[in-house]
């Protein structure tokens, strides 16, 4: 992990209790573990994504850089500092450097507010009220591709398109470094979804950006991100450079999440690798490798051992018997 990264996590771990006191007499879980030990870094000018199905962590993760949810334990720097334990109080100007867009692009909007009001509110809220700021909505606009009339138009009034455009300037107003998108094409059209891509690439090379992408669509990775990591049960299964990866997986989960990505050339041979049985539960943990129970290369020793994290090429993983090496294909007729 490179020391001057611009946002550093490791061996991080979020708790969330669940139950109370019968419960614990009775045995159960007192809290579940929603992220687990994960480690990644951001270098400056880069997009990270995270991948995988609901409920596997990923935007409990992003929640907990942002501060938006209190880290058990591990290590969260963010330009040199540390964030875990960071009074509330302290938050304003780091949040100034790290913004954050929300999963609905309409929804994330206060109705209340006109698009010039929504825009304006940054600079209020971080005391930069003197700025002219109706000059600061109409730089906003231009930036994301809107005309200045949208100002006075309110949430209900935009599509999901615009609304989300109406997100992204809302998240650079203030020139962050960071930008945490959760979903940042949730709920759009395709067409309209490479549009928004388009703008988040644009704007990363324009204003020297670093992202987060909280996604489930893989589409998304493979334009944006330069790195990746595959989240399952609140851990990485999977993480490196983003084409490797989608070129040659190494891990089942990682190569069955790639089979389900519809395959815009209908010459192509698809073979969809079928998930069997429903992601576990967090309060019962599967043992060995949590994956073993959904997947369909699974040996004995998979239900009982916990597999290493290990180096596959340029990914890390962990897993027994990675895909496309000479392990697997070693023991592909035992299978």
């Amino acid at each position: 992990m490179s020391d001057d990264a611009l946002l550093s996590v490791a061996d991080l771990h979020v708790h969330f209790r669940v139950g109370g006191l019968m419960s614990t007499l009775a045995g159960q879980p007192s809290h579940i573990e929603a992220v687990a030990g994960v480690s990644f870094a951001i270098e400056r000018g880069r997009t990270f994504a995270l991948v995988g199905e609901s409920g596997s962590g990923k935007t409990t993760l992003a929640r907990a850089v942002n501060g938006l949810q209190p880290a058990s334990a591990g290590s969260i720097r963010f330009e040199g500092r540390e964030l875990i334990g960071v009074p509330k109080d302290e938050w304003k100007p780091i949040r100034r450097r790290m913004s954050m867009m929300f999963q609905d692009p309409v929804g994330s909007l206060s109705p209340r507010l006109s698009v010039r009001s929504l825009l304006a509110e940054p600079f209020v809220i971080h005391g930069l009220s003197r700025r002219d700021l109706n000059a600061e909505v109409m730089r906003l606009l231009a930036l994301v591709g809107l005309p200045s009339e949208f100002a006075d138009r309110y949430p209900h009034q935009l599509s999901g398109g615009q609304a989300r455009r109406v997100g992204v300037a809302r998240a650079v107003a203030l020139d962050p470094v960071l930008i945490i998108a959760d979903e940042p094409t949730a709920g759009l059209d395709v067409s309209v979804q490479g549009e928004v891509l388009n703008l988040l690439n644009d704007l990363r090379d324009r204003m020297g950006l670093s992202m987060l992408i909280i996604t489930h669509n893989l589409h998304v990775v493979r334009q944006i991100a330069d790195r990746m990591a595959v989240m399952y049960l609140g851990r990485f299964v999977e993480e490196g450079e983003t084409e490797p990866i989608f070129t040659k997986p190494h891990h089942p989960y990682t190569a069955a999440l790639l089979s389900a990505n519809p395959e815009p050339d209908p010459d192509k041979v698809h073979n969809r690798i079928a998930l069997p049985a429903e992601v576990p539960s967090l309060l019962d943990r599967p043992s060995g490798c949590e994956f073993h129970t959904r997947c369909p290369f699974a040996r004995d020793i998979c239900a009982t051992v916990v597999p290493p994290s290990t180096m596959v090429g340029a990914s890390r993983i962990t897993c027994h018997f990675p895909l496309n090496t000479e392990l697997r294909l070693a023991t592909s007729e035992s299978i």
